[in-house]
């Protein structure tokens, strides 16, 4: 990632793509870029007084594993992951943002840091900055569980993935629904593992923007589905930079 002590502050804001960065960092008095290299893209600056970073993670869990460990390497102490997950419950529509407490771990790169009974559960004081901070800017939100996969389309007819077929994917997550977990997403779980492992702060917010059971594979396309709204994507980008205004007034009180 390129990036040395004193490029980042303790406060990292992750989203996945790198064309996020600089919107997010628009929302700040006083930004720069730091590192930029293969999906992996670093701005550092302050937020209404409070030292901030933004990197983006790419895809799934492996990159986002990759810049956990190298932002935590130069100095970098809590992490909050601002991305956009699918809804598996018909209150959490397109346009909420959801606090995620906690993430079922279907990954495979947290496996390889700790078994599967490791729990994946969210630093508690990022999880009440980040109820704050919706609240106080009036933001449809949600508090709850995740689905962290590693999976971005679902599988193909006839093709064996994970250990379910095609024809039981909808019933694996009709499971998921009835056990009450809020959105599926993937980066969520190895960031709570690896920050709990670590001793250091993780957390997630996320944007809803598709219904799991509305949407098939024909009719997902991904740069359409995924181009939120801008409206939306800063409503998530000022989630996030607020949730961090409001750790450093917690951490100072």
């Amino acid at each position: 990632m390129k990036l040395a002590p004193g490029d980042v502050a303790p406060v990292v804001l992750l989203p996945g793509d790198p064309g996020r960065v600089p919107l997010v960092a628009s929302l700040w008095d006083d930004a720069r870029e730091v590192a930029r290299n293969r999906e992996y893209v670093t701005y550092t600056g302050v937020y209404r007084g409070v030292p901030i970073s933004c990197t983006s993670t790419g895809i799934g869990a492996p990159s986002t594993a990759i810049a956990l460990e190298e932002l935590a390497r130069v100095g970098a102490t809590t992490f909050i992951r601002i991305g956009t997950a699918g809804s598996l419950q018909p209150h959490a529509r397109i346009g909420d943002v959801v606090i995620l407490d906690s993430a079922a771990r279907y990954d495979g790169t947290s496996r390889l840091y700790a078994p599967h009974e490791y729990p994946a559960v969210a630093n508690h004081e990022v999880v009440a900055a980040g109820i704050r901070a919706t609240r106080e800017l009036d933001v449809p939100h949600h508090v709850g569980t995740t689905l962290s996969t590693d999976v971005f389309y679902a599988p193909q007819e006839g093709v064996a993935f994970g250990g379910y077929w095609q024809s039981g994917w909808r019933e694996f997550y009709e499971d998921a629904r009835r056990a009450n977990v809020l959105v599926v997403e993937m980066e969520a779980g190895v960031l709570m593992v690896l920050t709990r492992i670590w001793g250091l702060r993780g957390g997630a917010v996320a944007l809803v923007v598709d219904d799991v059971f509305e949407t098939t594979n024909e009719q997902f396309v991904p740069e359409e589905s995924f181009r939120a709204d801008a409206d939306l994507v800063e409503r998530l980008a000022l989630v996030g930079c607020e949730t961090v205004r409001i750790l450093a007034e917690l951490d100072a009180s």
